[in-house]
This record gives C-alpha cells, sequence and structure tokens, in this order.
C-alpha cells in the first residue's frame, strides 16, 4: 500500500474493566477508531494544501473474536486500503497480548471509513491524496466496497425515523422491559479540533446502552459479540445534549440483537434542532460465572390493557 501502518499500543487497566472484569467492548471501539482516525488525518495532510481532520462516517461489522483482560497491553494496527476523491478507507485489527507470557491473540478486526474536513470550514471536504496499490484488482475491489457502503449508508438514513417511547408497567422480556436511554452533555474533551464529537466517544456510550439492554433482558453477565454497520448521519458539535437509546430486536438460543440509535439536541447556535446522528446493531452473549454461553431468554410481545 501506499501508506504506511500505524500502531498504537496501551495496557488496559482496572478502569477500563466492565462488571465481569473485561474490558469493555466500548473502550475497544474507541480504540480502534482512535487509530482510523489519526492515520486517515495524517494521509490527508501527506500532501500540501488546505488542512484537515478526518471525521468517521461509517463502521462496517466489527466482531469481538475473544475477550480482552485487564493487564494484557492492546495493540490496535490501521492500514488505508482504499481512497476515493473524498473518503477513506481503513483496516484496523486489535491483538491482544499478555506481557507476562510472551503470547498474543487477535481479538478484533474492523473496516471504517472516514471523510477529511477542512479546520477552517468544517462544511468543506477535502480532497484525498491517492495511494499506491499493491496488485491489480485491489482498487476495483476498493472501488466496490466504496459504493456498497455508500448505497447501505443513504438507505439507513431513510429509515431512521422512530424513537423508543417508555411503556408503563412492562412485563418481563418484552422489548419494553429492558430498553433503555442514556443521556450525555456533549463537552470539550468529547470533541475534535472541529468542535465536533469523536466517533469514537459515541460508540463507546452506545455500547453502554446496549451492554445495559442486554443485562437487563438476561440479568446475568454479557459481552458484545458484534457490531453491524455504524452509520454516521450527522456530525454532534460540543453543547449538544444527545439521547442514546437502545432497545432488543431480535433473540435466538444465544445471542440478542439490540438497536441502539443517538439523536442530538442542539441547544446553541442559530438553529435548534433534534436529529438522529447514528445508528447501529449491537449482537451480545450471554455467559455464566464461568464465562460459558447460556440460552437467552426470547423475546414475548407486549399486552396492553384497554
Amino acid at each position: 500500500m501506499g501508506c504506511m501502518e500505524d500502531i498504537i499500543s496501551r495496557i488496559m487497566r482496572p478502569d477500563d474493566a466492565n462488571i465481569a472484569g473485561n474490558v469493555h467492548g466500548g473502550t475497544i471501539l474507541k480504540m480502534i477508531e482512535e487509530a482510523g482516525a489519526i492515520i486517515s488525518t495524517r494521509h490527508c495532510n501527506s500532501q500540501s494544501g488546505e488542512k484537515c481532520v478526518a471525521a468517521l462516517a461509517r463502521v462496517e461489522r466489527t466482531d469481538f473474536l475473544s475477550p480482552m483482560s485487564i493487564g494484557e497491553v492492546g495493540h490496535v494496527s490501521a492500514e488505508i486500503t482504499y481512497t476515493s476523491k473524498h473518503s477513506v478507507e481503513v483496516q484496523v485489527n486489535v491483538m491482544a497480548e499478555n506481557i507476562l507470557a510472551g503470547a498474543k491473540r487477535l481479538t478484533n478486526r474492523a473496516t471504517l471509513w472516514y471523510v477529511p474536513l477542512s479546520l477552517l470550514n468544517v462544511d468543506k471536504v477535502i480532497e484525498v491524496p491517492p495511494i499506491e496499490y499493491e496488485r491489480p484488482g485491489l482498487e476495483a475491489a476498493g472501488r466496490k466496497r466504496y459504493e456498497d457502503q455508500k448505497l447501505e449508508r443513504l438507505e439507513t438514513k431513510h429509515r431512521n425515523g422512530e424513537f423508543i417511547l417508555p411503556v408503563i408497567n412492562p412485563e418481563q422480556y418484552t422489548v419494553g422491559y429492558s430498553q433503555s436511554s442514556l443521556i450525555h452533555l456533549v463537552g470539550p474533551s468529547d470533541c475534535t479540533l472541529h468542535g465536533y464529537v469523536h466517533g469514537g466517544v459515541t460508540m463507546k456510550l452506545m455500547d453502554e446502552v446496549a451492554g445495559i439492554v442486554a443485562a437487563r433482558h438476561c440479568k446475568t453477565n454479557i459481552v458484545t459479540a458484534s457490531v453491524d454497520a455504524i452509520n454516521f448521519h450527522r456530525k454532534i458539535q460540543k453543547g449538544c445534549i444527545i439521547t442514546i437509546s437502545g432497545r432488543m430486536t431480535f433473540t435466538s438460543n444465544k445471542s440478542m440483537e439490540i438497536e441502539v440509535f443517538v439523536d442530538a439536541d442542539t441547544l446553541v447556535g442559530e438553529s435548534q434542532e433534534k436529529y438522529r446522528a447514528v445508528s447501529a446493531f449491537f449482537t451480545y452473549v450471554s455467559l455464566s460465572k464461568e464465562a460459558k454461553p447460556l440460552p437467552v431468554p426470547q423475546i414475548l410481545e407486549m399486552r396492553y390493557s384497554w
């Protein structure tokens, strides 16, 4: 490839843990996004011209292949695999290293798409420098992935009209019983140089809400198994109040699918509006105290009394 691989490493500490003692899935997602943002921003500023910052537009399906433990070192490697005129595709791998035993294992793979935005004008998209491909066919394959994700993002945006409404005295194992929301005021530490929220911050909050939904439904230890495509429809600026909402959409014997979306309220500036900013589907599994898979209770239909 025409762009060097970047690697970010850090040791996992107790404040990175979930209630089961493993590293929080949202922490891994945040690390993945940071690595992608760094390599994309560096590449897009590699030629003379207007300076920019790469903004996350979409994350493809991310699988959690193995849990990472506190005390292990997480190595996140990122490589640019395709560039269009205005976007960058980044492939990210996450490795966990047990520094006492010297053993390493793959924990996550992800593909992210970034768009470079001008530092002087956040609404201006900068042209991306091209990369050189190692062999014929890679550019054509990347172009197909680009067109596919562009179409899927558009379709997802068009069906984002629903909101989660509270249910009074819901029955256990119904959608209304486990649905959850989190409200967060976007502060300076959440934001990029533009004053807009880091994609990794948003994903970490989404994983927290999805985890609450899964835990309420199962009342057991739960872990993130995978995340379907995360689509970033609109930017969220500093000072906004965001509502992260999650609800159970499907259960199998061994897993739960949870829809999560982020709505933003702009409280400052000329226009004050509420809009859908991000949407995704998370898959969780239920585990015993011995970390063995447990059956998942099936969703019950809600019954209403009139």
